[in-house]
């Protein structure tokens, strides 16, 4: 058995595979924010997992993330290159609000009286030009340990060139203070750009001790109560990696949530031979949107956290606070505005009965008629329309002078604009057509506002999985283990030496096979991919170009570099006759593991009546009056059955609508696939 457990903001969801029987089992638990790993637990209770029967157990984590929001992290120091102290302190030049005169710069993670130096330097080939003086650094290991300081981040400038310095630095420091974590920057970050290692190296360092003893917490827990499987935890950059892993580098967990929705919706594409994905992860508190594009997940390796840089693979993600909680408000000119304020778990939104008292975009659909208050999460939560009505009618409609109706339509609207614009971000705005793409909506509100948006942003069709609540749970158990490395080498490409680039990823690729040799992977379930990134001679940013092999020659030169011209003029509308030069060699090693089978559904051999349940008003703000929406059990629905527009698909966790003009077809794993009316 598999079982993958997604800790959300609001709902922790959990999904069972038998790989015996083919079934799958959808849970759901209300978030436990002060203590994510009893919400763990309970979600396994509630599957009633047998943990002696389970062989991989999938964990997606937002621990790392709320330290970092919440500013609850580590007390941590920086020890760099002498005369290089302020690097982390004054960042880079740019910025992205450019014409905003109030901007001010984030705030860094460490003060500056807590960053010390260490005679040292070597150049960008790794040449050492001034010896490491151990002397000096035990004198500041010594300093770092009467400061009470938690964990460091040790980064020398050139330290992707030549690690020995830190290595040596990291020997002084277990000598003088052993309790100490230590984060390495050439270990999470072969690449040049000094302040961006530093950033990544402090928000490992400043997560690090939270995420070590949650994850050995529960890996006790589990281990005790009789689980002797694999635990996984999703990465960042996709993919999973073992407990050892995470806890020695837990900054790769810190966008591991959304990764899972995305990981699963590369397995639904190649499953259903969709090659081109626009994911939309509606869940309580916000929204996540990406791309796959031919069956493949986008992977960036710069991005950032609240304006601090963090130099690792992520997957490319939209977020916007756009959720199910997120709040209706009036702003300073009179109009209604909805989120990124959100209700989150607690106290929820104001129809949950748990003292809430602001609109959120769930009541809102509670008061159009989208949701049965009867029936949410299968009847567990009775949903209070009194309360609702009460929440919406107090804060907006006596200020907005609209009917009690046309604000909650109101609200709905407004989320689905700012939904469209994320989206349009992530596709129109990266040089692709949305109506190339197929709309693939999960997350416990990605079927309210699908069919909406995707009419809007031109996409003719919408893919509703199976549990959509839980797809990004469902993702995880569709992971390999990843391991990413990366060298920074800046040449010519008309002009390289191809056996030293060569030489570059066998060494790579060297170290790749040591850390799945290290995580129990034998050499036949390995592979490895390699990847460069590219620019034109002068500029500052780069494209990243699949080379495809190991081992180049020549020849391989024209090749890559009709390459990068031809993604260049996907992503920016051009390409330039510039010299091109490499910047950095990457390489994914990747370890196999067996990929799960999923159930299928029996065909319908009668009519979809079976599923219908009945009828319900849904007020429509175009025409300012109600319209009857035909109601369907999901359950019931067998592949194959049609259903037209006007209607709603509902089941314990999701509620997917179809307006007039939609047409749906159920697929063979259950899939709902909907075209989108004119």
């Amino acid at each position: 058995m598999r079982i993958a457990v997604d800790v959300g903001g609001t709902f922790t969801d959990v999904i069972v595979l038998d790989e015996k029987t083919i079934t799958l089992q959808l849970e759901k638990v209300e978030t436990t924010p002060q203590d994510p790993a009893t919400g763990v637990l309970q979600s396994f209770a509630k599957a009633n997992a047998k943990l002696r029967d389970i062989d991989y157990f999938v964990h997606g984590t937002t621990l790392g993330l709320n330290a970092l929001l919440t500013r609850t992290g580590a007390r941590v120091a920086i020890v760099t290159t002498k005369g290089f102290r302020d690097i982390y302190e004054l960042g880079r030049t740019a910025r992205d609000p450019m014409y905003d005169f109030k901007y001010r710069k984030p705030k860094t993670l460490v003060p500056r009286y807590l960053a010390f130096e260490v005679t040292e330097r070597s150049d960008f080939q790794g040449n050492v030009l001034t010896p490491f003086a151990p002397t000096e650094a035990a004198a500041v290991a010594r300093q770092i340990r009467a400061l009470r300081i938690e964990a460091v981040a040790v980064c020398f400038l050139h330290s992707y060139a030549n690690p020995a310095h830190e290595l040596a630095m990291e020997e002084v420091l277990h000598q003088e203070c052993p309790e100490i974590l230590v984060t390495l920057s050439h270990r999470l970050s072969r690449e040049y750009r000094e302040y961006e290692r530093t950033s990544t190296a402090v928000m490992d360092a400043y997560i690090k001790p939270v995420v070590r003893s949650y994850l050995a917490t529960l890996d006790g827990e589990l281990r005790r109560r009789g689980f002797t499987g694999h635990f996984l935890l999703t990465r960042s950059g996709g993919g999973a990696m073992t407990v050892a892993s995470a806890t020695a580098q837990p900054v790769h967990t810190v966008l591991s949530g959304p990764a899972g929705g995305v990981i699963g919706a590369r397995f639904l594409s190649q499953l259903l031979g969709c090659a081109n994905l626009v994911t939309l992860d509606m869940g309580g508190t916000s929204l996540d949107a990406s791309l796959v594009v031919d069956g493949q997940i986008t992977i960036e390796h710069e991005a950032s956290f609240e304006g601090l840089p963090i130099s690792i693979p992520t997957i490319d993600i939209k977020t916007i606070g756009a959720g199910g909680g997120s709040i209706g408000w009036i702003d300073d000119g009179g109009h209604l505005q909805v989120g990124p304020q959100s209700a989150g778990a607690v106290p929820g939104p104001a129809c949950y009965g748990k003292g809430g008292q602001q609109p959120t975009f769930t009541d809102a659909a509670l008061i159009v008629g989208y949701l049965d208050p009867q029936n949410f999460l299968g009847g567990e939560i009775q949903l209070d329309v009194a309360l609702a009505r009460q929440a919406i009618q107090q804060e907006l409609v006596q200020r907005l002078r609209l009917s009690l109706p046309q604000t909650a339509a109101g609200i709905l609207r407004i989320n689905e604009a700012k939904i469209t614009g994320a989206l349009r971000e992530i596709s129109v705005e990266r040089g692709f057509h949305p109506q190339d793409f197929a709309l693939l909506a999960f997350g416990g509100g990605g079927g309210f506002v699908a069919s909406g948006v995707a009419r809007e942003l031109g996409v003719p069709t919408v893919i509703v999985p199976p549990g959509p609540a839980n797809f990004s749970a469902f993702g995880m158990l569709m992971v390999n283990v990843v391991h990413d490395f990366a060298q920074t080498h800046v040449t010519e490409l008309d002009n390289v030496d191809m056996s030293v680039i060569s030489r570059i990823y066998a060494s790579l690729i060297e170290h790749g096979q040591e850390a799945l040799k290290r995580d129990g992977f034998q050499a036949k379930d390995q592979t490895f991919l390699c990847s460069a990134e590219l620019r034109y001679q002068g500029q500052e940013h780069t494209v990243n170009i699949p080379i495809g092999q190991r081992n180049l020659t020549a020849s391989d030169i024209q090749r890559i570099a009709g390459d990068f011209n031809a993604a260049h003029l996907t992503q920016y509308g051009h390409h330039m006759s510039d010299p091109v030069e490499i910047v950095t060699l990457r390489v994914s090693a990747v370890g196999l593991l067996p990929q799960p089978v999923l159930p299928t559904i029996a065909a319908s051999t009668s009519s979809v009546q079976r599923a219908r349940k009945g009828n319900r008003p849904v007020y429509q703000l175009a025409l300012d009056t109600a319209v009857d929406y035909t109601v369907y059990e999901r359950s019931r629905l067998l592949g194959g059955d049609q259903i037209d527009g006007p209607a709603i698909i509902e089941e314990p966790s999701s509620t997917t609508v179809l307006h007039g003009g939609d047409s749906l077809t159920v697929g063979r794993y259950g899939e709902l696939v909907i075209e989108i009316g004119k």
